[in-house]
């Protein structure tokens, strides 16, 4: 993809300034601001209306400013090697002496640490002398934004600037591992916790409901439409939106495909684009055929499952 300079150098200019601006990952649009800056942490969660107590990932461009941070260990230099820039955030360690906000981490003395991969933000971060704040540019429990125009339709003008980076390549957010003690996955994502396994040469566990939230995506409701939504569901109802892993030889106009052979990374790639295109579509609900409950099928039944307890 080609860079466009002068769009970077805005995005600098106003990351400087403390104000926030949309940029583009691999996995979903980003709402960014300064980590250090008290001030820019706090526009994200008024923007977003997003808990004070769901705290922030942290973007960084290389290991050189997380040092300053983080405590690092050799889990995470494992599946830094081999996965980053990439769909993956670390938990770590904060150190007493960093420079994070503490708006941003919830006064937690833990930070979650992601290098994202789209080229243009991977500029950005270059060019900037901060690390960058950046939840999913979205209202808070709605469905994360994958194109520019899924985060002007949330924001309006409320951003003062939207970087253009096309669409998302994933479309689904990064997997987040605890590296603090024993690793554990935090939140499902982009990449699968199989692939983390064989690195780590380690079986993980996993705790994506927990009673506190400690890390983003952990909400019970949360990715969110904005109409109700059934799972599992073999006979729909009149006037509702059916939503299929796969292309079917019946091709209705309420029916929506996030795949044309069920390959379960292309439908995760189209999760969240085929849930705005419903709610626009002016559907006033949804139901969603069986998905199958492995790899990427994982992570999506978790999204919609969370989506399906959205009280609308």
């Amino acid at each position: 993809m080609k860079i466009n300079l002068a769009n970077i150098k805005k995005a600098k200019n106003l990351l400087n300034k403390s104000e926030c601006v949309a940029i583009p990952t691999e996995t979903v649009y980003g709402l960014a601001g300064n980590a250090y800056s008290d001030s820019a942490c706090r526009k994200i969660f008024k923007l977003k209306k997003r808990p004070k107590n769901n705290p922030l990932i942290i973007h960084y461009y290389d290991l050189k400013k997380v040092r300053e941070d983080c405590s690092l260990n050799d889990n995470f230099s494992k599946l830094y090697k081999k996965f980053c820039p990439g769909p993956i955030t670390f938990i770590l360690n904060l150190k007493k002496n960093s420079k994070i906000s503490e708006i941003a981490t919830n006064e937690n003395t833990s930070l979650a640490v992601r290098f994202p991969k789209h080229p243009v933000t991977r500029k950005l971060l270059k060019e900037l002398k901060f690390p960058i704040a950046a939840p999913s540019a979205n209202i808070s429990s709605r469905v994360s934004a994958v194109t520019s125009t899924d985060v002007k339709d949330d924001f309006g003008n409320k951003i003062k600037y939207i970087l253009e980076g096309g669409k998302s390549s994933i479309g689904i957010e990064s997997t987040i591992i605890d590296l603090r003690k024993k690793p554990k996955i935090l939140r499902l994502g982009g990449l699968e916790i199989k692939t983390i396994q064989k690195i780590l040469r380690k079986k993980i566990s996993y705790n994506i409901n927990p009673s506190k939230i400690s890390a983003p995506g952990q909400s019970k409701t949360h990715y969110s439409p904005g109409i109700p939504i059934r799972l599992n569901v073999k006979e729909i109802r009149k006037d509702e939106a059916y939503l299929l892993i796969k292309k079917k030889k019946i091709n209705k106009v309420n029916y929506y495909f996030l795949s044309k052979k069920g390959n379960l990374k292309e439908a995760a790639k189209n999760l969240y684009s085929t849930l705005r295109k419903i709610k626009k579509n002016n559907y006033k609900s949804i139901a969603v055929s069986k998905i199958p409950n492995k790899g990427l099928g994982k992570t999506i039944n978790d999204r919609l499952m969370r989506a399906s307890k959205f009280n609308v």
